[in-house]
């Protein structure tokens, strides 16, 4: 999994978060809800176990990520001629330019101009170079991108 150092600092504070507030929080709950009588029907005790269920699973989750991490980091791109993952660049398309980076798949947001390296977009620009122009079929036909920065 490929992640800008950021975004691990941020998954690792989740992980903390979960293990030290969240843990204790649920077994209040559990705790609380044991004084209630018969588990049997005991919907918040339920409630609690499914929440403490969610919760470890989420631990486990990040947990492997943190294990099988890829840091993408500004220094380990730059400098580069061409696009790679980690890279930030400037495209140009019908007159207007706009900014990407390209991103593992956990940090894409488009909406940031932060692009899966796995998505159809991603992959169109890996591996090409500063004043390239790239034709690339979208659902609303082809659009030509011309590399005007590499940053």
């Amino acid at each position: 999994m490929y992640l800008t150092s950021q975004a691990l600092e941020t998954l690792k504070e989740e992980l903390e978060h979960r293990k030290k507030e969240v843990r204790k929080e649920i077994a209040e709950k559990i705790s609380a809800a044991k004084d209630l009588g018969d588990l049997s029907e005991n919907f918040e005790y339920h409630e609690a176990k499914e929440q403490q269920m969610q919760n470890e699973s989420r631990i486990i989750e990040i947990e492997n990520s943190i294990k099988n991490v890829i840091i993408l980091s500004p220094d380990s791109v730059k400098g580069n001629r061409c696009i790679v993952i980690g890279s930030a660049f400037t495209v140009k398309i019908d007159d207007k330019q706009m900014d990407f980076q390209i991103v593992g798949s956990t940090e894409a947001n488009p909406l940031q101009g932060k692009i899966s390296n796995e998505s159809p977009l991603g992959k169109a620009f890996l591996g090409h170079s500063l004043g390239e122009e790239i034709e690339i079929d979208l659902p609303i036909g082809k659009k030509y991108y011309s590399i005007l920065e590499i940053k």
